[in-house]
């Protein structure tokens, strides 16, 4: 059906019919419209009518999507700084495993790993040095992942909470993974080496955030998201390759999903 056009020929100062609304206002800036106007409105003069041309002009000029993308899917030092300042260090320690002397390398990630021996004897600089580094370098599809789901996540909740999302993942993943490799090689089921593994990388704390942010998207967003991410740790369980990893990796995953009733909390107090 062709839409068809009614010409309104009712004087201009007319008033309009009981119940219907006002709708000039809608086409302003739109050429062969008129509006109904205040008879005792008086016509701008040419010098406020010259000032008005430029914001009408900007109400009308079409949104870029694309102009806005890079700004709202990056980290920026303003709407993501926890995001930001973290991305910048793992440039830097990213830099310095690409050039650095390789037997340095491997001396710093050993000695930041959370492996059993390195837990118990410094918990905390090895839990903090561990998440420092990025296993697979710059180029690793987890450095991707952070940028993104770090950055959605902290706009939508904020810095402290997009940082404590994160470092829970990490830290209860890696304790969860390595405390029983602990009990085993204490009961004699594993041996000593199993106390000095390499293991290191941000990998926990990016799915915590994973499994964070699908609580604040829409049904129709978090489902795939979720659906597709568990297929890949459930592939990488199958496979055997690393299952401690790959269980550290289930293990952030619901660690985020834990978080929605507090997250959702948080982001109805902020709207409201």
């Amino acid at each position: 059906m062709e839409r068809t056009a009614r010409i309104d020929t009712a004087p201009a100062d007319a008033p309009l019919p009981d119940g219907l609304p006002d709708l000039a206002h809608l086409l302003d800036g739109m050429p062969g419209q008129s509006r109904r106007q205040d008879p005792q409105a008086r016509v701008a003069p040419p010098a406020a009518a010259a000032e008005a041309a430029p914001a009408a002009q900007d109400r009308l000029r079409p949104v870029r999507p694309w102009r806005l993308l890079p700004t709202r899917l990056l980290p920026t030092p303003r709407a993501t700084p926890f995001t930001f300042a973290y991305a910048v260090v793992l440039a830097v320690t990213s830099l310095v495993a690409t050039y650095a002397d390789p037997a340095v390398v491997q001396a710093l990630q050993q000695g930041s790993s959370t492996d059993v021996a390195h837990l118990v004897r410094h918990p905390v600089l090895v839990l903090v040095g561990s998440a420092l580094w990025i296993a697979g370098g710059v180029l690793s599809p987890y450095t991707l992942g952070f940028l993104l789901v770090l950055t959605a996540l902290e706009r939508r909740v904020g810095g402290l909470r997009a940082a404590g999302v994160f470092l829970c993942g990490h830290v209860l993943a890696t304790l969860a993974t390595e405390v029983p490799v602990g009990v085993a090689v204490a009961t004699g089921q594993l041996p000593d080496t199993s106390l000095h593994r390499l293991d290191y990388g941000i990998s926990f704390g990016v799915a915590a955030g994973v499994g964070a942010l699908a609580g604040l998207l829409t049904p129709w967003l978090r489902w795939p998201l979720l659906a597709w991410v568990a297929l890949i740790v459930g592939q990488d369980l199958l496979s055997s390759y690393d299952p401690l990893t790959s269980w550290g990796h289930a293990i952030a995953l619901t660690i985020g999903i834990a978080t929605w009733p507090r997250l959702r909390r948080a982001v109805s107090r902020t709207r409201h």
